[in-house]
């Protein structure tokens, strides 16, 4: 039948159709009936032509092609432009034999062509050449030139993602979610037509069970498999995609090179109870060593550099049953693997069969933003969007839902600060304070004070500078300990329960404690509280960038508490009690009650705050003492590292370029390093075997401040 809604139908009154000769032609009117009674003749043996009418309509001007064709043009020869340096060589000797000059151009004179030469190369090579630049494809650069200087692959080679980067995918089979089945409901577009469209479902496949840290009924999402689990986040997003195509260049592929994709949300125990992850990561280790007769590279990157650990630290008299939930990886894979009723490895395990582990980016002591994240869950990228951001983001997502969110996962756990005082300082001073701050790193939490409440009157009269009720007094400053407990303090039960049956967050001196430790996998997490393996062969490689402002700390309001069940806002606005968000005249949220103060912006020559969060030194995630203090100073100590496992720490300037979305192959931002220049050429080098060639490099204060912690 024929399509009826696809033909044009006009009345009457319409217009005709214009002929030949600028007169107007009737116009046709095709109706139902007459397609109807056209088809009934057709039947008979008689044909009806029908004709098609089309009414030509003027076309918008950017549309048109007298706009189009010569913007073709333009770009056509801006591109042509970019990538011919120079005048052909050939054709400057023939219009130089025939003295052949350009015409006149707007009175300007005749231009001769090694002018014109001239111009062109000074227009191409110093004008566009950062152009030129952005857009020429570095991919395999680095491996290319390795190559060509004769290096090949060696190690074998397991990746160890870190968190957040590995894809994660649905294996639901309950009705509303069948179809998302082995679709990713983390990486990919997929996740962002789900939070899009679905985003009850989405929150809620993503959300882990508060009370058994596992999935809650009838969802089940499993971290994606293989090479690509992490080799980028989104289509055009890389990851591991810049250190994989390198790495292929010198003779890696399937057969010696392993991405060890996990879970990122769950805790270690439950990581290993449910998915045998460290069983199957000891597997691969031993495999690689038994196929290759070498020893195996493990790199890891951000959070996945702390499982190394696990894999090598101790050897422990426990069995499975006493094994308790934990994270942060690399020191507590080492651990599992050479305890006894673990991993069953041995002491020697990671001496038989670990080369080297090369730790990019790795945030060992820990001083991020995701501390003020568990509280309300605000951190220093949402507190800078501009109102209307904020408005869309607490309204689609607002901050008690993240927050729930976040605390569902045990994993993250491991994020939260170690070390306590002895490492991030007190009130008075820190060990990276810029000199002449007029304010301390160490105060982790500074509150404003709070403007005394009505009727808060002493004998004589006057305002009590000391109000009785917290939720109205100022808080004043809170170092890292303090600031923990007090977010504690204001989390729900299951949250402090999951994070004291997993982690701890001590310093410790004592080497017969630190032994001790070996059989406590609470500890396994801490590199303070736990030694380095028996290996006197192995190589810790710390790489890691420096130069970016980082997040160091908040200014938080005392009014807030993020899972209390009364309180006041302390001023004349509306408080909403369920999530104590502050309202405009208007019911939007362009007034924030966040954990952190946006009102408290400062900026001078040693102290920077903005919105709310006072920044320092690292990689813009990690702070500086958390990626190099361990690295330079600590394992130093043999009460930490009794076998003297040798540490090589590199640091590489933030050096970004402006043209480059990724800061191009100078960059040391905390993901964006990935893909630096520099780092892809020490780990081919370390997977190469010429890890020597590799030496001390730093390029901050990293000394001077490790140095000012009390190690002893």
């Amino acid at each position: 039948m024929y399509p009826f809604s696809l033909l044009r139908r006009r009345t009457k009154s319409d217009p005709g159709e214009s002929s030949g000769d600028g007169s107007e032609s009737p116009a046709l009117y095709v109706s139902e009936s007459d397609v109807v009674d056209s088809l009934k003749a057709k039947s008979k043996g008689k044909l009806h032509k029908i004709e098609k009418v089309y009414v030509q309509t003027k076309r918008p001007f950017l549309a048109s092609r007298r706009f189009l064709f010569p913007l073709g043009l333009l770009l056509g020869t801006i591109m042509t432009t970019l990538y011919m340096p120079s005048i052909p060589p050939y054709l400057m000797p023939l219009l130089e034999e025939y003295d052949i000059f350009l015409p006149s151009l707007s009175g300007f004179g005749n231009i001769s062509m090694p002018a014109l030469e001239f111009e062109w190369w000074q227009l191409t090579e110093k004008v566009l050449a950062p152009a030129k630049s952005w857009l020429e494809n570095r991919d395999f650069k680095v491996g290319e030139a390795l190559a060509e200087e004769g290096l090949s692959a060696h190690h074998p080679i397991i990746i160890v993602p870190g968190i957040i980067s590995t894809g994660l995918e649905s294996w639901s089979t309950s009705p509303e979610y069948r179809h998302y089945f082995r679709k990713r409901l983390w990486g990919t577009a997929t996740m962002i037509r789900a939070v899009v469209t679905e985003r009850e479902k989405w929150v809620a496949a993503l959300t882990l069970d508060h009370e058994t840290g596992l999935d809650p009924p009838g969802i089940k999402v499993r971290a994606a498999q293989g090479i690509d689990a992490a080799s980028s986040f989104m289509a055009g997003y890389w990851i591991w995609a810049k250190i994989i195509e390198n790495l292929a260049c010198i003779n890696y592929d399937s057969n010696n090179l392993e991405l060890a994709a996990y879970d990122w949300r769950v805790s270690f125990y439950n990581l290993e109870i449910r998915d045998g992850y460290f069983s199957k990561l000891k597997a691969s280790v031993e495999r690689f060593k038994k196929r290759e007769n070498k020893k195996v590279v493990l790199v890891g990157h951000s959070m996945g550099g702390t499982v190394r650990f696990t894999l090598d630290i101790a050897l422990v008299a426990h069995t499975l049953n006493t094994f308790s939930r934990s994270t942060t990886y690399r020191s507590f894979c080492f651990k599992w693997v050479e305890a006894a009723g673990f991993g069953g490895g041995g002491p020697n395990w990671v001496e038989d069969h670990i080369d080297s582990f090369v730790s990019i980016a790795t945030p060992a002591l820990v001083r991020t933003k995701a501390m003020a994240a568990y509280l309300s869950g605000e951190m220093k990228d949402t507190v800078e969007l501009n109102p209307a951001g904020t408005y869309a983001l607490e309204r689609f997502f607002s901050r008690k839902e993240r927050a729930r969110l976040i605390r569902s996962w045990a994993g993250s756990g491991s994020l939260w600060v170690k070390g306590g005082n002895t490492i991030w300082g007190n009130l008075t001073h820190a060990p990276d304070d810029p000199p002449d701050s007029p304010h301390t790193f160490g105060q982790f939490f500074s509150f404003r004070p709070a403007a005394p409440a009505v009727g808060d009157e002493n004998a004589e009269g006057e305002q009590d500078p000391q109000p009785k009720q917290e939720i109205r007094q100022g808080l004043g400053n809170l170092t890292v300990e303090e600031a923990g407990n007090w977010i504690l303090e204001h989390t729900p039960e299951t949250f402090q329960r999951m994070m004291a049956s997993n982690y701890s967050y001590g310093f410790e001196k004592d080497e017969k404690i630190l032994k001790k430790n070996n059989a406590d996998h609470t500890k396994w997490t801490n590199p303070l509280e736990m030694q380095l393996p028996n290996a006197p062969s192995l190589k810790i490689y710390c790489l890691y960038g420096s130069g970016k402002e980082t997040e160091v700390g908040q200014h938080e309001e005392s009014s807030n508490f993020a899972d209390g069940a009364t309180g006041t806002c302390g001023n004349t606005t509306e408080c909403s009690l369920e999530g104590f968000t502050r309202r405009s005249p208007f019911d939007l949220p362009l007034y924030r009650s966040s954990m952190i103060d946006v009102g408290v912006t400062e900026e001078g020559p040693n102290t920077k705050v903005k919105n709310g969060v006072r920044m320092g030194e690292g990689d813009g995630t990690v702070s500086l003492i958390s990626l190099g203090a361990m690295c330079t100073e600590g394992w130093k100590r043999k009460r930490w590292n009794p076998a003297g496992v040798k540490i090589i720490t590199h640091e590489l300037l933030h050096r970004p370029e402006t043209l480059e979305a990724r800061g191009g192959p100078h960059t040391s931002d905390h993901v964006d390093i990935l893909g630096a220049q520099v780092l892809n050429e020490m780990v081919l080098r370390v997977a190469a075997g010429k890890g020597d060639q590799i030496e001390n490099h730093l390029v901050s204060n990293i000394i001077q401040y490790a140095q000012k912690i009390n190690w002893d």
